[in-house]
């Protein structure tokens, strides 16, 4: 059985997605051709919250989207012979937009590469950027993030659970270790 440890509170994870949203605008000195796209499931939630943080600073409201990569992934015959396959929601054009990558953990790399490559379908974005809660490290693929909550280092067997209000009923990161 695995032990439970929280590692971020509701505070902090409200703390870490403010910071975030004001680099975000720092980076881009506003929000001129910026856009936010969150990887279901819960990169969807904080892609979200995200926009209206920096609503709530700039009084400008930024397109938003989600997508599923389900079918992008390397790796989707490992999880499941049929994989579930939500529709993905962008309802702008991506050509020349800079847009911002939106999801929960960054551990191997392979979902943030399946994501550009679903992205692809869409258009041809200017830039590509990349933001996240937690990076948890052991990386297979050369990817980082751009805006990064918090890096936890941990073991490769371990699990980092993020928890939101709108898919789990409370907002918390836990770490589960054997």
């Amino acid at each position: 059985m695995k032990a439970e440890k929280t590692i971020i509170s509701k505070q902090d994870i409200k703390r870490i997605l403010t910071r975030i949203a004001h680099e975000i605008l720092e980076a881009h000195r506003g929000v001129k051709d910026l856009a936010l796209i969150g990887i279901q499931t819960r990169g969807d939630y904080l892609a979200k919250r995200l926009e209206q943080i920096i609503r709530d600073i700039e009084g400008t409201a930024l397109p938003v989207g989600d997508m599923d990569i389900n079918l992008y992934r390397d790796d989707w015959t490992k999880i499941s012979y049929q994989p579930i396959v939500r529709p993905s929601n962008i309802p702008f054009d991506v050509d020349d937009k800079n847009i911002i990558l939106v999801d929960d953990v960054l551990f191997t790399g392979r979902t943030i590469r399946a994501a550009m490559d679903a992205l692809m379908d869409f258009g041809r974005p200017a830039q590509i950027e990349l933001a996240v809660l937690v990076d948890r490290g052991h990386r297979e693929l050369p990817v980082q993030a751009d805006y990064k909550g918090v890096f936890i280092n941990t073991d490769i067997n371990d699990m980092v659970n993020v928890c939101l209000e709108e898919h789990d009923g409370e907002d918390r990161v836990f770490l589960a270790q054997d």
